[in-house]
């Protein structure tokens, strides 16, 4: 499959803003350390590459990769790793966090910790930025990766980040579909409740930025068809940009039924920490790999002026 233009485009945006630097927790495998030396050549960010320093030069010098260039932080373990990236942040030295070869929950235990951490007044989140054949943009699906059985609150959040993520990237004020099983409100089916209730919170301003409708099932979401037959008159029914899906298993099935089924390719960044953290997965293409990358350096960049003033909530 060719590169996605679509991706491309957001590469192309993101080499077009003040490079930042990344703290890269532990890059001790080819995939991982190939693919930030790829960005870094590229010119999408500055990497400190944090981990035990032989086993980076060793994988390095197996593969022909060269990091001499590149500042390296010496670090024991995959722990160590993950709190000095995350020091790297907290510091100021770094605006934006990658992970390594170490596991996501190593990361994420030093990104949450209550002292010390990341943590922002926002429930963490994973925002899927997938670009699906036969779709007229990028879709948005959120949270697939993070929150397992988010309640209401948490609900808020998550669509609240998927929110300024979109207007961050310079997409504008999204269309946000609720996800159910049904696109009526049923006391059986509480997902159906939360939907109604996160509209209810977007009418009186708890939610901002966004068209919010829902509960909505997929078919209806996505096609204006679907959506028609149905008979739902809606400005998100049939063109949703942002799918928000009741748990995270209903997430990561439509999420891999959509890469593997559908053909669609899927970036990934996490958010509502005080910086945007890539997980990149070892099976993802190079350039699903680099679009993720670039979704975090735009999205820093934004934070960045939305924190000095240059941007307000709701201007990208």
């Amino acid at each position: 499959m060719s590169e996605s233009q679509r991706y491309q485009n957001l590469i192309n945006s993101a080499l077009d803003i003040s490079t930042p630097c990344c703290a890269v927790a532990h890059p001790c495998d080819a995939s991982s350390l190939g693919s930030v030396l790829e960005a870094a050549r590229m010119g999408l960010f500055h990497p400190i590459l944090i981990g035990p320093r032989a086993r980076m030069e060793a994988v390095a010098k197996e593969h022909g990769l060269d990091i001499s260039g590149f500042e390296c932080i010496d670090t024991p373990h995959s722990h160590a790793s993950a709190d000095q990236a995350v020091e790297c942040v907290q510091s100021a030295k770094a605006s934006l966090l990658m992970k390594g070869s170490l596991h996501t929950d190593e990361l994420m235990h030093s990104v949450l910790k209550h002292k010390g951490g990341l943590r922002t007044e926002r429930r963490i989140s994973h925002v899927f930025i997938m670009d699906v054949p036969n779709y007229p943009e990028l879709l948005f699906i959120t949270d697939a990766a993070i929150n397992i059985f988010p309640d209401l609150e948490t609900k808020a959040d998550i669509v609240q980040n998927a929110i300024d993520l979109h207007e961050g990237l310079g997409l504008g004020a999204p269309k946000v579909a609720i996800l159910s099983a049904v696109e009526q409100v049923n006391g059986k089916i509480p997902s159906t409740i939360e939907a109604a209730a996160l509209c209810k919170m977007a009418d009186r301003g708890q939610i901002r930025g966004g068209v919010l409708d829902g509960p909505l099932a997929l078919d209806n979401a996505i096609s204006l068809e679907a959506a028609r037959i149905k008979g739902i008159d809606s400005p998100v029914a049939g063109r949703a940009q942002i799918l928000v899906v009741p748990d995270l298993e209903a997430g990561n099935m439509l999420a891999k039924n959509l890469t593997l089924l559908g053909g669609a390719s899927a970036a990934g960044i996490v958010l509502g920490a005080r910086v945007p953290i890539v997980l990149a997965s070892r099976a993802d293409s190079r350039s699903t790999k680099l679009a993720s990358c670039a979704v975090a350096v735009l999205y820093a960049d934004y934070l960045l002026k939305r924190q000095t003033g240059l941007v307000k909530e709701g201007q990208a």
